[in-house]
């Protein structure tokens, strides 16, 4: 087991110093990187948010000379107009580049993390949040369902006693972690997990979160405090949150 957790990246530091820097290396050099792979930040994408901005641009007249045009049906309010004319050049740009139907582009498997950590109301200047929830959904991205989670509380050992605040933000409470483990070993039951999926050997995947504070902020302060390093497997994700931004803006 420790050898297959060495592989994906877990192993105890010699020391918090010499983890300390590879975590200051890793964000400084970016080897801990949003992946644009099967997002939304291939070049159509840009093209069709362009073409939504300009269809929005358009008044109803507009509209119906485009759609007129395209030999698109012509009848309805300005809003049905729009998403018809939306729609129209979605499918045909997608069409024309192949960016859907290409099987590099598609990962099996999405695993959607969105960690919960301590807090305070008014977080102190450099305040160092600890990992009190570890959830992953496992999402198939060929039929856009659930099939699998792994969820467990943490117990953290920097500031054990969880504010009020933190209780109430995340619904956590104190008895939750003080009976759970510590990180390095709800970590490594990460990685069986995802071993046991055969994630990252039989299957592709990527993890997905809502921003990037859960992989750039949470994940590495907390291996930090545990003097791990970076696991592998987070060393690339999909930012939704930047992938929606980008396609709808």
């Amino acid at each position: 087991m420790e050898e297959k957790s060495e592989d994906v990246g877990i192993t105890e530091c010699e020391s918090e110093q010499e983890d300390s820097g590879q975590a200051k290396s890793e964000q400084n050099t970016s080897s801990c990187k949003e992946t644009g792979r099967a997002d939304f930040s291939d070049p159509v994408y840009k093209e069709i948010s362009l073409a939504n901005g300009a269809i929005n641009r358009m008044n109803r007249d507009e509209l119906c000379a485009k759609c007129a045009d395209l030999k698109l049906d012509t009848r309805g309010v300005k809003d049905v107009l729009r998403k018809r004319l939306k729609n129209y050049y979605k499918k045909q740009k997608l069409k024309q580049s192949a960016t859907v139907s290409s099987d590099d582009l598609y990962y099996d498997y999405i695993c959607v993390v969105d960690f919960e950590a301590t807090c305070e109301e008014n977080n102190p200047y450099q305040f160092l949040h600890e990992i009190i929830e570890f959830p992953v959904v496992l999402i198939d991205t060929h039929t856009l369902e659930i099939v699998d989670s792994f969820q467990e509380y943490v117990k953290p050992q920097l500031n054990p006693q969880l504010s009020d605040f933190c209780v109430e933000l995340t619904g956590i409470t104190q008895k939750m972690v003080d009976e759970a483990d510590t990180f390095p070993h709800v970590l490594r039951r990460v990685v069986a997990w995802l071993q046991e999926k055969e994630l990252g050997t039989k299957y592709k995947y990527t993890l997905l979160t809502d921003g990037s504070w859960d992989m750039s902020k949470f994940l590495h302060t907390q291996c930090r405090l545990s003097r791990l390093r970076y696991p592998q497997f987070a060393r690339n994700w999909i930012n939704i949150r930047k992938s929606y931004g980008n396609y709808y803006k």
